[in-house]
């Protein structure tokens, strides 16, 4: 039994066309009617959503900037309460050893 394998003939595809020049995009979208699909699918995914009013915008800034500055200051008094609990742990070390010390001359 002779098995002959047959080659598959390699089939050759077209090259792909270059894509559309900036000019050429721009002229589509412009011919486009306003009906056209791609304009409402955008407003369907909110991708079409209109820009937030001014005073909008300078409110969201002004949040940033209350949370900007409020977490700066929260990270100061971080850093303050754990200078304060190094103190407090170091004159907490030296009472034990002045309450020893003074037992030690009571006795």
């Amino acid at each position: 039994m002779n098995i002959v394998s047959k080659s598959k003939k390699r089939v050759v595809l077209p090259s792909r066309p270059d894509p559309p020049t900036v000019d050429q995009i721009l002229e589509d979208i412009n011919r486009a009617a306003p009906t056209d699909p791609v304009f409402s699918a955008l407003e369907r995914t909110g991708q079409d959503s209109p820009r937030p009013s001014d005073s909008d915008m300078e409110l969201r800034f002004r949040q940033c900037r209350q949370y900007l500055d409020l977490n700066e200051r929260l990270q100061e008094a971080r850093g303050r309460l754990l200078r304060q609990r190094e103190e407090l742990r170091s004159a907490g070390e030296q009472l034990d050893r002045d309450v020893l010390e003074a037992k030690g001359q009571a006795l």
